[in-house]
């Protein structure tokens, strides 16, 4: 039987520069060429809102103001540039945009070069210049949908180490830091224009994410015709420009309790205490409509961070009369975990503009 799984979605191709990006060794002295075709790529890759980054063995200087030169530096994001293994400058990227390396790709002419990436970092997938052409029809390169957060993503990350840099030089305590970015919190009914990118981050969201389940654009608009359920898309902006989506909150109303299928949050707000935001907003929401909260929850490798937030905000795995009454069905691989809410104080840090559900 053919295994028709999808491949996992590449969020970022790290490219070597020397023969790969660019035609031609900068340290030999070659006039290094930029084929028109490469570039093409650079451009389509971006708008598909797939980032970029570098891991190349050159002096980081000459490199970068020949990327400069060649007006293709802005592309590229947390490029490594000096005489380290590859794999190391790989890991650094994954790890400072906070991907898993199965979601990582990286470019090379060099086998050897593969063979180095692949011993340390099994999960990422390596590709040669010779398949620079065809990646654009690579399914783990074509995303089903492309949003406006998707054409913006680059732009969004380099917004964000900004932040990363004005947070690092800023000497007081992190809650007037944040104060300082004047954060703004939009929680909204999603509107049919707002669901590709909710299915998106539904596919890509995987540290903050309660449950992992995919819905596709299909299931979320059938949702958002029902009654009984609420999509909820969260957006977030500061004083350095819009984060875009940061968030997704789908909800069940039942008699005596709302159910929380999924909540999933971007790994780019988890600094700004965004989930514990929601989950307060929510639970005060709960307490005016005088009902109880039932979450969702599958482990995961990768999701420890969103179990602690759920505890962190008093659900917990205790029974209840209204899950006993429920009626939802038994799943081996969903906890449920409950609250009986109470009234949450509003963040000290940003400004809430919100739905208001408990009178729905």
């Amino acid at each position: 039987m053919t295994d028709r799984t999808p491949p996992v979605p590449v969020k970022c191709l790290v490219w070597d520069l020397d023969n790969t990006l660019w035609q031609g060794t900068l340290l030999e002295g070659d006039e290094v060429r930029l084929p028109d075709e490469v570039r093409d790529v650079l451009a389509m890759l971006d708008s598909r809102g797939i980032l970029q980054s570098v891991a190349s063995k050159n002096d980081h200087d000459m490199a970068w103001q020949k990327l400069e030169q060649l007006g293709v530096a802005e592309y590229f994001v947390l490029p490594e540039i000096g005489w380290g293994p590859k794999s190391d400058s790989v890991r650094r990227i994954a790890d400072q945009l906070r991907f898993a390396h199965t979601t990582i790709a990286f470019i090379d002419d060099l086998p050897a070069e593969h063979a180095e990436v692949t011993f340390h970092l099994p999960d990422v997938r390596c590709y040669s210049p010779e398949q620079l052409l065809d990646l654009s029809v690579l399914p783990e390169f074509a995303p089903a949908t492309v949003t406006e957060d998707s054409r913006q993503r680059r732009r969004m990350y380099q917004a964000n180490f900004r932040r990363e840099a004005a947070q690092a030089a800023f000497t007081g305590p992190d809650e007037d830091f944040l104060r300082s970015l004047d954060l703004v919190m939009r929680i909204a009914r999603a509107e049919q224009e707002d669901l590709a990118r909710v299915e998106e981050l539904t596919l890509r969201t995987s540290q903050m994410n309660a449950t992992g389940v995919h819905y596709s654009d299909a299931v979320l608009r059938d949702l958002c015709e029902d009654s009984a359920h609420d999509v909820l898309v969260i957006s977030m902006a500061d004083r350095f420009g819009p984060h875009g989506a940061v968030g997704v909150l789908l909800l069940a109303r039942n008699a005596g309790f709302w159910h929380l299928k999924l909540l999933a949050t971007s790994c780019r707000v988890v600094s700004f205490g965004a989930g514990a935001v929601i989950l307060n907003w929510l639970i005060t929401q709960a307490h005016t409509a005088g009902v109880h909260l039932v979450a969702d929850f599958r482990p995961t490798d990768r999701n420890r961070m969103m179990e602690i937030a759920y505890r962190f905000a008093g659900f917990t795995t205790d029974p209840c009369a209204c899950l006993a009454a429920s009626g939802l069905p038994p799943n081996a691989d969903i906890q449920r975990m409950h609250l009986v809410p109470d009234r949450r104080n509003e963040p000290g840090t940003m400004r809430l503009i919100t739905e208001d559900l408990s009178t729905t």
